[in-house]
């Protein structure tokens, strides 16, 4: 990048919520920082039982140790600076260190959607391919693929950075944004920004769509195959073992794909409310995820529910 395109900007300032007042900074860092240890206490908790329980090592249960992970580095990626914003008004992060941010916003976004795919891809053979799943569906497998969707992520998450870093930053550098992204970013270029994000849009409609379509079609298959099991137990229980994926699917592409659509369509919020949106859409997944692995994964439940009752024994 030449001295030219940076002269003029050599480092950018997060202003997080513009519309928020100084008197509510303190409120603000208060409620992220319980966000981020209740991301950090339920993921952890997750980790440790897949760690301390061999029942747990199965080919589901690898799939969701990546992506609680996944979640812990993106949360760790993002919330620490925006709470330092607001609780030591030190929104300052330099010209590297804000691209950096950007691409490991990205790419933890991108590897999460590609564990998606697997997460899905596990369901479709167990329930459609019953009889095949232990040959199809082994831990050996799921390990390659889970290497796979960490290595393919760095591919979109790099090809943005790279269009985006050698862009004339020479106007404003406040970030409109809770930390630093694509959009939020390459909207202070002092140049056409349409021929910039109209491939970023492509790549993240890539990663988005994709997976988001074998997803689709794996569960309107599952269905089909549920659909043909004779006892209506027998499709409730076969139903309930996909619950806890399709809420985490939900939480992850619906908010995504309404964001990314109503801004290349033209549909206008006001600062403020996107921020919000995005920051609820990228921080209540990892949030709410280990309660949906407590509840609605079978062993785990149960690892749960036997130590409530043995900690009880030991109160009483």
């Amino acid at each position: 990048m030449s001295v030219r395109n940076h002269s003029f900007v050599t480092g950018f300032v997060i202003v997080g919520f513009p519309g928020l007042q100084p008197e509510f900074y303190s409120l603000a860092s208060t409620v992220l920082f319980l966000v981020y240890c209740c991301i950090l206490i339920g993921n952890v908790v997750v980790i440790i039982l897949f760690a301390t329980h061999n029942v747990l090592h199965k080919p589901m249960y690898f799939i969701i140790l990546n992506l609680v992970v996944s979640d812990v580095l993106f949360s760790t990626t993002t919330l620490p600076k925006i709470i330092a914003r607001y609780w030591f008004q030190a929104g300052a992060i330099s010209f590297f260190g804000c691209f950096l941010q950007m691409y490991l916003v990205h790419y933890f976004g991108s590897v999460t959607s590609f564990l998606l795919l697997i997460m899905a891809l596990e369901r479709y053979v167990s329930i459609c391919f019953p009889l095949r799943y232990r040959m199809i569906v082994n831990n050996s497998t799921i390990h390659i693929l889970n290497v796979t969707a960490w290595v393919l992520a760095h591919l979109p998450s790099l090809s943005m950075v790279i269009r985006a870093y050698p862009l004339p930053y020479c106007d404003s550098n406040k970030i409109m944004q809770c930390y630093c992204d694509h959009i939020a970013i390459t909207t202070l270029a002092c140049t056409d920004r349409a021929p910039y994000s109209f491939p970023a849009f492509v790549v993240a409609m890539v990663v988005l769509l994709g997976p988001l379509a074998f997803i689709i079609f794996s569960y309107c298959s599952i269905i089909v195959a549920v659909v043909q099991i004779a006892s209506t137990q027998g499709r409730l229980k076969t139903l309930s073992t996909c619950s806890g994926q399709l809420i985490i699917i939900a939480l992850y592409y619906l908010p995504r794909c309404f964001i990314y659509l109503s801004s290349n369509i033209g549909i206008r919020f006001s600062t403020d409310l996107r921020i919000v949106i995005i920051m609820l859409y990228s921080l209540l997944p990892p949030m709410i995820n280990p309660l949906i692995y407590c509840l609605r994964t079978k062993e785990i439940k149960q690892i749960m529910i036997k130590r409530f009752r043995t900690i009880q024994v030991h109160v009483q």
